[in-house]
């Protein structure tokens, strides 16, 4: 259930009433204009808004507000004219004026539910209220809490009651298989998704392992789950790399999944200063030694990982060694059973390695001595998925298309996608996106890629405050392209249209707005 507050016009508002009631959303107010939705917001406080896209119902100034409240508006537009006022606005969130309900509801519910927090006891499921959550970490603001709780509020309200049935079901699947081997286990997994059952990489419950399965004896203590390893590895030349990993991370974080991010790079570590954290203690070093000695655990875990607290999507971030010296302490069998252990986590383990290939065992006598690249060379071998970036200027690019010759003789190409920073015109002509494209097609071979364009004032935003695109610069041309890179690409395609279900009080409230 989400509540919602409409300013459309009466042949628009009529034709979609009778589903929005059906799908068990309450309307909390009909505005007319800008003034009543602005008294609405500070009234109400309704999770989203449909407006219409005119001058009368929709301006900056609404945006500001909705912004600044965490609320959510998608605008109803009818001609190309109302489609370049919203586009002006920068407001993406856009429907045609006669689509269906279920188009609407699917824009309006994109993003689902958004965690502030792990779990600490994942069989059980996230309480109904909000409020019992206590958050980690920094603490946010009063105004802060009521976004989030809202925001979260609204994700719940929106999924329709056979998903939630199903996960019921696996939850206490996994409950009964973990009890009856060990009365113990029930309590000590982690990294389970906010609802309580594991997720494997396309989003769905799975089985948690019990003294039956053969895999358990293999699993870290505390440590069930499946996920998904994303590595994201481009050439020397600061190509983003690290701003690429930090917000695929959030992205998906802000989809519902829980995620982990982790700093590979032996040459320089950047995600630290890049979200303000301290770097002083690397948490992905400490998990490394812990793992190498067999005593990573869930308790480890959550001690030596930072938590990236947002209302818009939190994640956990392992940071990297502060000075290039301390590489050995990286090992390639040390980083291989960390990411192990952070892939039965979280849903989704997103790994900023460095930037060189090169194996250098025929420079070395020793042949069991540490390698400086082999940390890099380790996130590659058991990443899942690999989004290989470059810059997209003449420089970037001759570096991108020699190093890629190297990477395709480290990994397949098949599990690789391949993204362009800082797209723009002045460095590569007129049309830089043909430009772009036509070069990577005729010097690399490479059919298809992510183009994201040059946005310098929202990336400075973002560094500036130590924060993530999302919560920076939320309409930000780069944070847009990346997220519809993340959803495309990255994340598996979302279920059809649930089936409908009448909310219990529909009726009820029809009836009273009959009568007056």
């Amino acid at each position: 259930m989400v509540t919602l507050a409409l300013a459309l016009d009466r042949d628009t508002e009529d034709r979609l009433l009778a589903d929005i009631i059906e799908n068990g959303h309450v309307i909390v107010a009909r505005p007319a204009n800008v003034r009543e939705l602005l008294a609405v917001i500070d009234r109400h406080a309704p999770d989203a808004l449909i407006v219409g896209a005119t001058t009368g119902t929709l301006t900056a100034e609404l945006l500001a507000a909705t912004d600044a409240s965490g609320i959510r508006v998608v605008a109803l537009t009818a001609t190309a004219e109302e489609r370049r006022y919203v586009a002006g606005l920068g407001l993406h969130e856009v429907v045609a004026a006669d689509a269906d309900w279920a188009d609407v509801e699917r824009v309006l519910t994109l993003g689902g539910d958004i965690p502030l927090r792990i779990d600490d006891t994942p069989v059980h499921p996230v309480p109904a209220d909000p409020s019992q959550q206590e958050p980690t970490g920094t603490t946010p603001s009063r105004a802060g809490r009521s976004r989030a709780r809202r925001r979260a509020d609204s994700g719940r309200r929106a999924r329709s009651s056979s998903s939630r049935q199903s996960r019921r079901q696996a939850e206490a699947a996994a409950a009964s298989a973990a009890a009856s081997a060990d009365p113990g286990a029930a309590t000590s997994a982690i990294g389970a998704h906010p609802s309580g059952a594991d997720r494997n990489a396309g989003g769905s419950a799975v089985r948690r392992p019990d003294a039956a399965d053969p895999a358990a004896e293999h699993a870290v203590a505390g440590l069930t789950g499946d996920g998904t390893v994303i590595a994201v590895w481009g050439p020397a030349g600061a190509p983003g790399r690290t701003t690429l990993a930090i917000n695929i991370a959030a992205e998906i974080a802000a989809a519902g999944h829980t995620v982990v991010l982790a700093d590979v790079d032996t040459y320089s570590g950047s995600i630290a200063p890049s979200l303000g954290l301290l770097d002083e203690a690397p948490g992905f070093a400490a998990a490394c030694r812990l793992s190498g000695n067999g005593a990573l655990s869930q308790t480890e875990l959550e001690r030596i990982a930072h938590r990236y607290n947002s209302p818009r999507g939190a994640f956990w971030v392992l940071t990297g060694i502060g000075r290039p010296s301390r590489w050995p302490e990286l090992s390639a069998e040390r980083v291989n059973g960390t990411i192990g252990a952070l892939r039965r986590w979280t849903d989704y383990v997103v790994l900023d390695t460095g930037f060189s290939l090169e194996s250098d065992e025929e420079i070395s006598s020793d042949l069991f001595a540490p390698r400086r690249n082999a940390a890099t060379l380790a996130a590659l071998g058991a990443a899942d998925r690999v989004v290989a970036c470059g810059l997209a200027d003449p420089v970037g690019l001759a570096r991108f298309l020699r190093a890629w010759g190297d990477l395709t003789e480290v990994i397949s190409t098949h599990r690789v996608d391949v993204v362009m920073n800082r797209v723009r015109s002045s460095a590569v002509g007129l049309g830089p996106r043909g430009q772009v494209e036509s070069a990577l097609r005729r010097f690399g071979g490479i059919e298809a890629a992510a183009l994201v364009p040059h946005d310098q004032a929202g990336v400075d935003a973002a560094v500036l405050t130590g924060r993530t695109l999302r919560d920076a610069a939320p309409r930000s041309p780069a944070r847009l392209s990346i997220l519809g890179f993340v959803r495309d690409e990255l994340l598996p395609a979302p279920d059809a249209r649930p089936a409908r279900n009448a909310w219990p009080g529909a009726w009820r409230w029809r009836r009273t707005a009959t009568a007056t």
